[in-house]
């Protein structure tokens, strides 16, 4: 099998375990906390990928060295981008938070312009402006003209959620380490912080099978598995657009199966609006998919 063959299934796995996220996320948040459903998937995700560190023979490495870019990278990722995101899929219907989330790659394109010195090209604004048209359209639930949110909070958190994700890695475009380190190393920071903020806030409750059930599956697959095949996928594929494409996959399985399990109504403004996001993000994945 070929190294791109390769490389499409692995990322084909990354996006099918994706596109069941949303989902976990409503089932978990109907008996957790975002804070307890944090927890409980930072542990076991940190769990999995210390074992494939050690697996790997970097523990070593791990437990030496990189500890002063995880001090404020474990902050960002996992506490501060996932407890936000966990809030905004509390207040929000699971496809409004999904599809406002994908804007992330547009809120990097934006944000690199300050932080990195890069320009914005004409396609990367007329971009801007169709998926963001997407975002006020799920916003307002169909009412454009109405300037009256179903749930401001639930949207700026949505929102802010994607900057914490475009930051985040635009802060560690110039991260030297491995990236299973990496990841390791930031739950080790994070997990300690998520605990305190657990024990000041509902404390350790046990909600019954179901919820645990769908805990451990967000931190084995949304933050460990998936992962762990996307970089598989990114490091392996001759052409980085190759697999990247894949990702506009994700939404429509995200949607279908919130409606089957959840039992989300999907509202045409939803519709209309993730439409708008994924053209928005053809465009400015066409343009840096073009040869230089």
């Amino acid at each position: 099998m070929s190294q791109d063959r390769q490389a499409i299934l692995f990322g084909l796995g990354a996006v099918a375990l994706w596109s069941t996220v949303a989902t976990a996320f409503k089932v978990a948040l109907a008996w957790m906390s975002p804070v307890e459903l944090m927890w409980l998937a930072a542990f076991v995700s940190w769990a999995l990928m210390g074992a494939l560190v050690i697996k790997q023979g970097d523990i070593t490495t791990a437990l030496r060295t990189g500890w002063k870019t995880a001090t404020w990278a474990g902050l960002m990722n996992p506490v501060a981008y996932y407890l936000v995101l966990f809030a905004a899929y509390d207040r929000l219907p699971g496809q409004e938070a999904m599809a406002l989330n994908y804007t992330w790659a547009l809120a990097m394109a934006f944000l690199a312009v300050p932080l990195l010195g890069q320009r914005l090209t004409r396609m990367d604004i007329v971009a801007g402006l169709v998926a963001y048209a997407g975002v006020w359209v799920i916003a307002t639930r169909g009412s454009v003209f109405n300037v009256s949110f179903a749930d401001p909070l639930g949207v700026v958190l949505a929102l802010a959620s994607t900057l914490l994700w475009a930051l985040y890695w635009l802060l560690n475009a110039r991260d030297p380490r491995p990236p299973l380190v990496g990841q390791w190393q930031n739950f080790s920071v994070g997990l300690p912080v998520l605990t305190l903020l657990l024990l000041l806030g509902p404390g350790f409750q046990w909600h019954g099978w179901p919820a645990f059930g769908a805990g451990v599956y967000v931190g084995l697959f949304e933050m460990g598995v998936a992962f762990i095949l996307w970089q598989l996928a990114v490091h392996k594929v001759s052409r980085t657009a190759k697999v990247s494409n894949l990702i506009f996959l994700s939404p429509p399985v995200s949607l279908l199966l919130l409606f089957l399990v959840v039992g989300e109504p999907i509202l045409p403004s939803t519709l209309t609006g993730l439409v708008l996001i994924l053209l928005g993000l053809g465009l400015q994945q066409t343009q840096k998919s073009e040869p230089s």
